[in-house]
């Protein structure tokens, strides 16, 4: 088992092969394999290139894996590998999912229900007011509240968070080795406690420019859906909206006034359809399908007169044993590529056998 994560480790360290290489290279070998691999193997794999292959051939720094190996053990991190039963699996729908993560926290990283909120780190007191209304209001929920840890929003949601004695996940764009801002380290060893800290980024990573984006794509994937506070039109917000959008979440924001610079961010999101304009959490809940419904009798098994294809009956399955189930948790519990799923989810809609809900959710008729 060490070895196998020693030489998960090491792929993650192998020049040219960053999370989207990684993902091809694994659809074809087991991790292990990958190191002693011929060159006829790797290269026969289609778009990873001759120098990505000379690159795995001549790998030899196994002892900066065998070091951050030591730094896991000593510090009981768990590390989390793409496919592993506790990775964040909304990840798994997103283009570039991180092949291997760090993690030292108790809170469950496939949560239910779990929303992302970000913000400016220069935030107004309008901002604050919203994040922290916003907050104790989903804390009622099950909600498990995801963010930066930066400045600004990004720490009044986790604060929050704490306060309303809710789960909260911090994911950092540096290793688990230093907490940055270095303001926070109080509220990370809280948060450690309850809730998490997530990094793709091994022991002595510093928090440089070029890392922020790479921690704001975990930030929006691993959410069902991204809430922009309060921000100007440029920022590591927009970014996080941005990519949230381009993994088909949902992304919600707070307008404010036109003149009034920190909400220009959120103003264009709602006036491009690059977000649905959010008032209050209520809202947030009714249009992700969240809001608490009364007991029902158990639901019985469907039968259906109508002929079915074998992708249609497996959706069929699924959404017998869920009041609601959103095309995320379709797409993984399912099995079938996203579009045999689109496919069969059109046909069954156009049958009036299943409903469209907000928030890219689906239920039986």
């Amino acid at each position: 088992m060490i070895n196998n994560l020693l030489h998960k480790i090491a792929l993650t360290l192998v020049p040219g092969i960053g999370p989207v290489f990684a993902k091809l290279l694994l659809q074809h070998l087991e991790v292990e394999d990958i190191f002693k691999a011929k060159k006829s193997t790797l290269s026969a794999i289609e778009g990873l290139g001759e120098i990505r292959v000379k690159n795995i051939r001549e790998f030899q720094n196994f002892d900066e894996a065998e070091k951050e190996l030591a730094f896991i053990e000593k510090y009981k991190i768990e590390p989390l590998f793409i496919g592993d039963e506790n990775y964040p699996k909304r990840l798994l729908n997103c283009y570039d999912p991180p092949t291997l993560l760090y993690y030292r926290g108790n809170a469950d990283l496939n949560s239910s229900k779990i929303v992302a909120i970000v913000g400016s780190r220069m935030h107004t007191e309008y901002g604050k007011t919203i994040t922290e209304k916003l907050v104790e209001d989903l804390s009622s929920t099950n909600v498990l509240v995801v963010s930066g840890l930066a400045y600004g929003i990004d720490y009044l949601a986790h604060k929050a968070a704490l306060k309303n004695n809710m789960k909260t996940v911090g994911v950092l764009a540096h290793g688990l080795d230093k907490i940055y801002p270095s303001d926070h380290l109080n509220t990370a060893k809280e948060m450690v406690q309850h809730g998490g800290l997530l990094t793709e980024f091994m022991s002595k990573t510093k928090p440089d420019k070029h890392n922020f984006p790479s921690r704001n794509r975990i930030v929006a994937g691993m959410s069902d859906a991204t809430i922009v506070v309060e921000t100007d039109i440029k920022g590591g917000s927009m970014i996080t909206a941005e990519l949230a959008n381009g993994y088909n979440k949902d992304v919600f924001a707070f307008p404010g006034k036109t003149t009034d610079k920190k909400s220009n961010g959120c103003n264009h999101l709602i006036k491009n359809n690059k977000a649905i304009l959010l008032t209050d959490a209520k809202q947030l809940l009714e249009t992700m399908g969240w809001q608490e419904k009364k007991k029902k009798e158990p639901k019985k098994t469907r039968e259906l007169f109508i002929e079915l294809t074998e992708e249609e009956k497996i959706i069929i399955n699924i959404l017998n044993n869920a009041e609601t189930i959103s095309i995320d948790d379709i797409n993984l519990l399912s099995g079938l590529s996203s579009s045999s799923v689109a496919v069969a989810i059109l046909n069954l809609e156009m049958q009036n056998v299943i409903q469209s809900l907000p928030g890219k959710m689906y239920r039986l008729i």
